[in-house]
């Protein structure tokens, strides 16, 4: 079996130089760390992570924390996440956290606060103080993205203003009727996600003198899927006295429901029913949906780069990190929104 012994006589290099070339930690200049990386692949040496634990401390491993793996925009976030830590040099560990109770306890009492990760992204998830001070009081650097934790750097996009201007949007066209699903968050996903969407659309609807139209006072909580929008779009529209003439869904995944309850209640849209959706998805372009799109993909990737930089392995050497600016938002208007029927 090769050793870093054997690295160093190919390169001709001494054994401390190749171990730094190959480790990435301490200076070697460029021209000796190409021809190090050379020898280690000649000879088919690999550097045992144990070892490099040992005499680093760090283990090169970032541990996510997420509600679910099969929705779309956490999907995303671990792409763009996981292409980052690879290009860092970095593995991941993927943890699904449950519903509140020992299952959730147990994420963080052993697996985060005992095994071996240098950080924690923590992805759609509202955390508390006991569970910030779990892996805080070891020394592990937290970066919280789309929830909240007390105290924890905090990435996301400016829901509230979003929401607004995605209500906006709705009431510019000359809508007076409109209601709002608001996500529901079921298990552990974050609640301050939704409600933050919630009162940008009560802003607006303020701003313009407007109440929020439709039954259960205009505002109905959906679970973030098509099946839940389409059964809160039923709900919703199905009373012809109270109907609104437009629709802003918290997610597009519940914003698809509505326009297929719609579609099932023979309510046209957008001539008879305007829907605004809140996500980007990549569905959402097929389905025609007008939509406040994030990028979720980049944001997995700026949450690597917080990790990096708290972990002062940060390769641009800049301080001057997301956590205090909102991330990117845009409206985009498609053909499912118009302006209402006379």
């Amino acid at each position: 079996m090769a050793a870093i012994t054997d690295v160093a006589r190919l390169a001709g290099v001494s054994k401390s130089t190749a171990s730094r070339a190959l480790s990435g930690h301490g200076y070697v200049s460029e021209a000796t760390r190409r021809r190090v990386t050379a020898a280690a692949a000649e000879i088919g040496y690999i550097a045992s992570p144990n070892a490099a634990s040992l005499v680093t401390g760090r283990t090169k491993n970032v541990g996510i924390v997420i509600p679910f793996v099969n929705r779309w925009f956490f999907g995303e976030v671990l792409e763009g996440a996981e292409r980052a830590l690879l290009a860092a040099g970095y593995d991941l560990t993927l943890y699904n956290l449950a519903l509140e109770g020992p299952e959730r306890d147990r994420v963080f009492d052993f697996f985060l606060a005992r095994k071996r990760v240098d950080a924690v992204i923590a992805v759609g998830v509202d955390l508390d103080q006991r569970e910030v001070d779990v892996i805080g009081l070891r020394g592990k650097p937290i970066v919280v993205l789309g929830g909240d934790a007390p105290g924890a750097p905090r990435l996301a996009v400016d829901d509230r203003a979003a929401g607004r201007l995605a209500t906006e949007h709705l009431i510019q066209l000359g809508h007076t009727r409109i209601a709002h699903l608001a996500g529901a968050a079921p298990g552990s996903a974050a609640r301050s996600v939704q409600r933050l969407r919630s009162e940008g659309f009560l802003d607006a609807m303020r701003a313009a003198g407007l109440e929020p139209a439709g039954v259960d006072g205009g505002v109905l909580e959906a679970e973030m899927t098509l099946p839940g929008g389409y059964s809160a779009g039923l709900q919703l529209l199905g009373h012809p006295a109270a109907r609104p003439t437009a629709v802003f869904a918290a997610s597009d995944e519940i914003a698809f429901g509505v326009m297929r309850a719609a579609e099932r209640l023979g309510i046209a849209v957008p001539s008879a029913l305007s829907v605004i959706g809140f996500d980007g998805h990549e569905y959402a372009e097929l389905f025609g949906l007008t939509t406040v799109e994030q990028y979720p993909e980049d944001q997995g990737r700026i949450a690597v780069e917080e990790v990096m930089r708290a972990l002062g392995e940060s390769p641009s050497g800049d301080e001057r990190g997301w956590a205090d600016r909102p991330l990117a938002t845009r409206l985009v208007v498609r053909s499912s929104t118009t302006a209402p029927p006379r």
